[in-house]
């Protein structure tokens, strides 16, 4: 029968003692001890040499390793890492070259070395999901904007504004809010705009400060907005996926920044913020974006803030009507509801292709339609 492992040694020690006997049959002992005669004469060759102790097993280990990683290099890996827990293999590797670090070893190689010295938690590990990406063509044609989950400190609540721009990933806007008022996002929305510029749209979600479900898709700060020359667009209602880009910047500022620091006040989320913004936007490696870092990627909009709005003023062959108190405005006899956040603004009317029907625009941005045909 096969040795037993917990006196593998012994039973060793036995049959080389054995085997040792003048006159023994060597082979005879291993098809009774159950060992090959390879296996026989190797334990014979090492009792020889070493006595007892050339019977114990011997490490698998290479004496010598040629392509291990130099200690040196591991331990500046771990300390990367260590700065950047969320950091993989890929992310890793890159950061390294892009710092000057000359025989980087392959993302599997330093994903090897994180799980070797107890960095990696398989469990915690996202699976892969297929997917579809996409993205706009040029920096500042498509901003994301939303709002990440509230959280305590420890005087309050913080509210963090977030804006992406959908092409670079550029991370524009890491805002700590006390509230999700409309107030509040104009104010941080008027210094994003004087130091980046002027955005061609921005996509947010349905809900407050940018939405009303049960008025119209707009609110005094989208109106503002269009004003400015900024479209307006909706993700659909219970469909994060919209805004993808927004979700997955969440999803990385929770795992790499929040878990990790006791906030005390606002100012200090904000110093907080700035900081790994920095990082996000001019050192973490971006996967969509090649491994490249966002801000090489992005550049300001020419579109600046202006000192002060023009007034709205439309071409001589549009039908005007200004917006009564209650969100509609006349026209035809008939009273048609346009929303309540465009109270006191002109409006155009221009025919629809379709008989009977009128496009409704405020500055140059299409906001409604309305139908003659309709019975009400």
């Amino acid at each position: 029968m096969p040795w037993n492992e917990v006196s593998a040694v012994d039973l060793r020690e036995e049959f080389v003692l054995l085997a040792l006997v003048e006159g023994s049959n060597v082979r005879e002992l291993c098809r009774r001890f159950g060992i090959s005669p390879t296996t026989g004469y190797k334990w014979l060759e090492r009792h020889g040499a070493e006595g007892r102790t050339g019977l114990h097993d011997r490490s698998r280990r290479p004496g010598h390793s040629p392509g291990r990683t130099p200690a040196a290099l591991e331990s500046r890996v771990l300390a990367l890492r260590d700065g950047h827990p969320a950091w993989g293999g890929r992310k890793l590797r890159r950061r390294l070259r892009d710092l000057g670090e000359t025989d980087v070893p392959s993302a599997s190689t330093i994903t090897a070395i994180l799980r070797r010295h107890g960095r990696l938690d398989k469990q915690g590990a996202e699976p892969q999901r297929p997917f579809i990406r996409f993205e706009h063509a040029a920096p500042n044609d498509l901003w994301q904007m939303d709002f990440k989950g509230h959280f305590a400190i420890g005087r309050g609540r913080c509210h963090p504004l977030t804006i992406l721009d959908d092409h670079s990933r550029f991370s524009v806007c890491l805002e700590a809010c006390a509230d999700e008022r409309g107030a509040t996002v104009q104010e941080r929305l008027t210094a994003v705009f004087r130091r980046h510029g002027l955005p061609w749209r921005i996509l947010a979600d349905n809900g407050a400060p940018w939405g009303d479900a049960a008025d119209s898709p707009h609110t005094w700060l989208t109106v503002w907005l269009l004003r400015l020359g900024v479209a307006i667009s909706h993700g659909r209602p219970y469909h994060p996926q919209t805004q993808g880009k927004a979700e997955r910047f969440h999803r990385s500022l929770a795992a790499e920044l929040l878990p990790y620091q006791p906030f005390t006040d606002l100012a200090h989320c904000q110093r907080r913020f700035d900081a790994w913004r920095h990082v996000y936007n001019s050192e973490r490696p971006h996967e969509a974006l090649n491994l490249d870092v966002p801000i090489t990627r992005y550049r300001p909009s020419p579109r600046p803030f202006p000192d002060s709005l023009a007034p709205v003023e439309y071409d001589s062959a549009d039908i005007v009507r200004r917006v009564d108190a209650a969100g509609r405005i006349y026209f035809r006899n008939r009273k048609f509801p346009i929303g309540k956040a465009f109270r006191g603004h002109p409006v155009a009317l221009r025919p629809a292709i379709r008989d009977g029907c009128f496009n409704v625009f405020f500055a140059e941005h299409h906001v409604a339609t309305i139908d003659l045909n309709e019975a009400t």
